[in-house]
């Protein structure tokens, strides 16, 4: 049976600078994304109507046969199962213009299975509530390692990492026209929980396990990096297995290429950012 083997990096040839380097810039670049182009919400976020049709037509069809009859611009379609059914959405939120979108439908030969429509109101409190939820996640978790560690420089490191792990996805889903919907932000809550595991599993080894540094640092990886790339593995084939040319199951795909990009992210943050700042604490800080 084939084992999974994890290589050794001799962590020697390179300075905490050099190591930090990478992570930090990648972490800047994706922010300065952010700002020019922020992720772009979902209908769960600014509200709209969702359309679930079946039909043998092509999806430029589709955008043609509902522009041509409803003055409402089609914001999305994507296919829902492995059939000829497909969400289609808009921005009406009114009971009235609900009505008509369904009745062109109908008109254009389309079979309606179901519509559901959120307000903007109530789609404006969900976000409100999404990006409090990932703040009080995110802060939770920080006061929860300080308390651990009761250190700075171990502490701000786990932080830091989960910090990058969640931002570089949001620069990604940006420049990929990936939505901010609750599944998305679903995702990002789970990449707390994943960064958390894997940077506490090299902090433990480096500083309450006994044993040198380098050792203690090439013990965490066999375990943690296995860890995140057989998660990659899985999160990879959930993404394809559920994407429009398998089984066309809607917002999965969106899931695990989010979680794809954030668990990407931390073997990047995890065994550099973290290493570098750990190795300073050992070596040149406090702990020297």
């Amino acid at each position: 049976m084939s084992r999974f083997e994890v290589s050794t990096i001799d962590y020697t040839r390179y300075s905490n600078r050099q190591l930090v380097a990478v992570p930090v810039l990648v972490l800047l670049l994706a922010l300065l994304v952010l700002v020019v182009v922020p992720p772009t919400p979902g209908i769960a976020f600014t509200g709209g109507t969702e359309l679930q049709i079946q039909t043998g037509a092509s999806q430029a069809e589709i955008t043609e046969a509902f522009e041509s009859r409803v003055p409402y611009e089609v914001e999305s379609i994507q296919q829902a199962g492995s059939g000829n059914s497909y969400l289609v959405t808009f921005q009406a939120t009114e009971n009235s213009e609900v009505q008509e979108i369904t009745a062109a439908a109908e008109e254009a030969g389309f079979d309606v299975q179901s519509s559901s429509s959120r307000s903007a109101s109530f789609s404006s409190e969900s976000q409100e509530q999404a990006l409090v939820g990932i703040g009080v996640a995110f802060l939770g978790m920080s006061l929860i390692v300080f308390a651990l560690f009761r250190t700075f420089v171990p502490s701000i490191a786990v932080v830091a990492s989960a910090f990058s792990d969640i931002v570089i996805p949001l620069a990604l889903m940006s420049l990929f026209g990936i939505k901010l919907t609750l599944g998305t932000v679903a995702a990002l809550l789970m990449l707390i929980g994943y960064s958390v595991d894997s940077d506490l599993l090299l902090n433990n080894h480096i500083l309450r396990r006994p044993g040198g540094f380098y050792e203690s640092t090439y013990r965490a990886m066999r375990t943690g990096v296995t860890m995140t790339v057989t998660s990659i593995a899985a999160m990879s084939v959930m993404t394809i297995v559920s994407s429009r040319f398998v089984f066309g199951i809607p917002l999965l795909p969106e899931v695990g290429v989010v979680l794809v990009f954030g668990l990407t992210a931390d073997l990047m943050n995890t065994y550099l950012l973290n290493v570098s700042l750990l190795r300073y604490y050992k070596y040149e800080g406090i702990a020297k």
